[in-house]
């Protein structure tokens, strides 16, 4: 029975946000075409892409989206954003999120790419790890253990 009753409980909390997920779809398109853009399936791609991921930055957009579509290009995920920016759907500030803690079971919880096109994901049991053994490894900690990490990323991207 309590099986049930939290598999009932998922699917409801499931269609709540594909229902959220939709609405505020629907009003970037109205806000999109106001401002005379065409909608197109690439668009459309992009808009499911940032709506439905947690993505990190303009690079893990594009490759959540070439997964879907591979004729997406790098150039038009920037367009997109930078259009989602000015319509004031997203903030690139607000994009950068880490809303993990120590204990957190979530699976891909850091993504890191490398300059050779090369992404690791890390847990973030992981990724605290990797963060406290670095720490500890440069001698900015001895026995200290983290317990929030705050980042401010550069303009630059």
């Amino acid at each position: 029975m309590s099986r049930d009753l939290k598999n009932d409980n998922r699917q409801n909390r499931d269609v709540a946000n594909f229902h959220r997920t939709e609405m505020q779809k629907e009003l970037v398109i109205q806000k999109l075409r106001e401002k005379g853009c065409r909608i197109t399936k690439q668009r459309q791609i992009l808009l499911d892409v940032i709506l439905r991921e947690e993505c990190a930055s303009c690079k893990e957009i594009y490759y959540k989206a070439t997964s879907i579509d591979r004729s997406i290009g790098a150039a038009t995920v920037y367009r997109m954003v930078n259009l989602l920016e000015e319509i004031g759907a997203i903030s690139r500030k607000n994009m950068y999120r880490i809303s993990c803690c120590m204990n957190c079971d979530k699976e891909d919880a850091c993504t890191i790419e490398l300059d050779d096109h090369t992404v690791c994901r890390l847990s973030a049991q992981n990724w605290y790890k990797v963060i406290s053994e670095g720490l500890r490894a440069c001698g900015y900690v001895e026995s200290q253990n983290v317990t929030k990490v705050m980042i401010d990323f550069c303009e630059s991207e």
